[in-house]
């Protein structure tokens, strides 16, 4: 892979073209299977010749690797944003949430693709990083759960299953969400935090 320009403005471009490499590769990862998809087909989806693919990857895994990444790390970041901001703890699960249900509605063949294929690197060395950030992201969760237990606005016989049951409910959205259908994602995101404090809101 070449390296990106110093010039900021002419990373800029490449990273924004990077970016549509790594979601046409997730494109044609979702639709034909990682295993099925040959270097031609990735060609074929990004219109670069094989020299101009290898600009901006080295391989046809290192674009699942990024295709992952994409996946947890804004998602981490906004979340950490988020929580810097002033709120109650039933404020930050919303916003959480929210955030959680658009990220994966822009990312749609992104999250096809890891469900369908995490088996294949979870054993990866490069893999770690993605398992810290993903449990960094439930331990963001589950605090601003325990927050709202100790200051009494949620009761919560178990926090875990509590947890559990927000990761379920989020994860399994790919599977039905569709762009042009009558919920967008910020009313899926409302919608799933008022089942789950309906539950476990104080009364």
């Amino acid at each position: 892979m070449g390296s990106p320009p110093a010039s900021p403005a002419l990373r800029e471009r490449y990273e924004r073209r990077r970016a549509d490499v790594v979601a046409a590769a997730a494109r044609v990862f979702a639709r034909r299977g990682y295993h099925a998809t040959s270097i031609d087909d990735l060609i074929a989806a990004t219109g670069l010749t094989r020299g101009g693919l290898y600009h901006y990857t080295d391989s046809k895994q290192a674009l699942l690797f990024a295709i992952f990444d994409e996946l947890m790390e804004p998602l981490l970041a906004r979340a950490r944003e988020l929580l810097d901001e002033p709120g109650t703890p039933e404020q930050h699960l919303r916003a959480l949430t929210r955030a959680w249900v658009a990220h994966i509605a822009t990312h749609l063949d992104h999250m096809v693709v890891f469900n369908q294929e995490r088996g294949t690197l979870e054993r990866d060395p490069r893999w770690r990083h993605l398992r810290a950030a993903r449990r960094e992201f439930e331990r963001l969760l589950a605090g601003v759960l325990r927050r709202g237990q100790q200051d009494g606005s949620f009761a919560m016989a178990d926090p875990q299953l509590t947890l559990l049951t927000l990761l379920g409910m989020v994860n399994y959205t790919p599977q039905w969400f569709s762009p042009r259908g009558r919920l967008t994602p910020e009313r899926i995101a409302d919608g799933y935090c008022d089942l789950l404090l309906g539950g476990i809101r104080s009364r």
